[in-house]
């Protein structure tokens, strides 16, 4: 499972799908309905957020509008929405992501490492050198990849959760 902190439009077709399929299964895990990949490090950051399927729920809508706007059709109804209030046992979020006072629910920024950042780009750029070579090259050349919105850098090492470092 790799949720990319690299903003989506640096993936090339088969990294955003398995991505996007990737993010839909790590919601399933989140929301407890399935028992597999339950303790996968790559879970930890959402599940450190206040609202874990919110935080996911926003991960998977910036892939949904990569993929728009690449022409593909990813199905948004698949993303969870927050619960209700009631649902919660407090004043939160109603079925359609949105306050109780109807305004959006707003997810903070997660932050992830600047080491992190390296590796998942040098990660990325080798996975694209093998799959797509334009792709590539015109990735390669840029000095250092756009974060998911979800996410802000900051300074420090590669995340212990990560394990692709090793």
């Amino acid at each position: 499972m790799r949720l990319w902190t690299l903003h989506p439009r640096h993936l090339d077709r088969p990294g955003l799908t398995g991505c996007w399929r990737e993010s839909l299964l790590a919601q399933a895990v989140l929301a407890g309905r399935t028992t597999g990949y339950r303790s996968h490090p790559q879970l930890e950051r959402f599940r450190a957020q206040e609202d874990p399927i919110a935080a996911v729920g926003a991960y998977l809508e910036a892939l949904a509008e990569e993929a728009a706007e690449r022409g593909y059709r990813f199905d948004r109804s698949r993303i969870d929405r927050p619960r209700t209030a009631a649902d919660q046992g407090a004043a939160g979020h109603g079925p359609d992501g949105h306050g109780d006072d109807g305004a959006p629910v707003s997810v903070g920024r997660i932050p992830v490492t600047e080491g992190q950042i390296a590796v998942e780009w040098e990660h990325l750029l080798l996975k694209l050198s093998r799959r797509d070579p334009e792709r590539w090259e015109r990735e390669s050349a840029r000095t250092g990849p756009e974060l998911h919105p979800l996410f802000e850098a900051v300074p420090g090492d590669v995340e212990p959760w990560e394990r692709a470092a090793g």
